[in-house]
């Protein structure tokens, strides 16, 4: 018997009055990497007018304040959110942990900005102590598939990698690019070991809540948190994980899985809801309040 499709709710001032906090994703459902989804920030923004705490929890490989910047060249507004949690965040943790370790970094340039300020003298896999991943050096024309030799070495050294952005597609625009997390769940399933810095993993919610704590100045009761985000794989099972109620928004990174961005198939959406074990509190094409 086939799973039951979940209703498609229209409106989050539907739910909005049950929760105190919320655990936003960022890339699919604040924007698509191109430009700011205005109704979605305007929900936020309404949410928080009304004594909500917007926290912006992201697997982007860079530091919070970095994610602030590029939102806000997206057209993102400061008022939609309250503050920014970011996998970055939980990877320089990481690495501080191991500081003086010499590291080295599979990822875009851009990233580098990661390592600002540790400890950390970044050198060829060659010479390295362990890797951090925050995606791939060209994602517009490569595949996880071309790290196959790259993955060799580091195998046979024995290397552990700390994954800076579990992702593993994202969009960008109209198109999804891999992430890290292509290649960190390659190097696992060959035999390496992966530390996942992000969503869904638990650390990058700890510290959301505890920064949620420290803007309101109190504990907030885990009943009253909502995550917001469009992976089944980091934001439905990591918030189900953590213990807290899930809204999934489907015109993102499985949109075309399930049949289109204005027109989510029902039976395609009852049935990778069921494969993932998850079962969203409320289901929204776009998030609009």
């Amino acid at each position: 018997m086939s799973p039951e499709p979940p209703a498609v709710s229209s409106r989050f001032s539907a739910v909005a009055p049950d929760y105190d906090v919320l655990l936003c994703d960022v890339w699919g459902v604040v924007h698509n990497g191109v430009v700011a989804t205005a109704p979605a920030c305007d929900a936020l923004g309404r949410f928080r007018a009304r004594g909500g705490t917007v926290i912006l929890i992201t697997n982007a490989p860079r530091p919070g304040d970095y994610v602030q910047h590029f939102i806000e060249r997206l057209n993102v507004p400061r008022t939609s959110y309250d503050a920014i949690v970011s996998s970055g965040d939980v990877t320089r943790a990481l690495v501080m942990e191991r500081a003086g370790a010499p590291v080295a970094h599979v990822g875009p340039e851009r990233d580098v900005g990661i390592f600002d300020g540790l400890a950390a003298q970044v050198v060829p896999v060659e010479r390295a102590a362990y890797v951090v991943c925050s995606g791939l050096y060209d994602d517009t024309r490569e595949t996880p598939e071309d790290y196959d030799g790259l993955i060799a070495t580091m195998l046979g050294r024995r290397l552990p990698m700390i994954c800076a952005n579990p992702d593993v597609v994202v969009e960008r625009g109209e198109h999804l690019v891999y992430c890290a997390g292509a290649i960190a769940d390659r190097y696992a399933a060959k035999g390496g070991e992966v530390i996942y810095a992000g969503k869904p993993y638990r650390p990058i919610y700890e510290q959301a809540m505890a920064t949620a704590r420290r803007l309101r100045g109190r504990d907030t009761d885990i009943r009253r948190v909502l995550a917001i985000g469009d992976s089944v794989r980091t934001d439905l099972k990591g918030a189900t994980a953590f213990g807290i109620d899930s809204l999934f928004v489907t015109a993102g990174i499985h949109a075309e899985e399930l049949g289109g961005r204005d027109t989510p198939d029902g039976a395609a959406l009852a049935a990778i809801l069921a494969e993932a074990g998850v079962a969203p509190r409320t289901v929204m094409r776009r998030l609009e309040w």
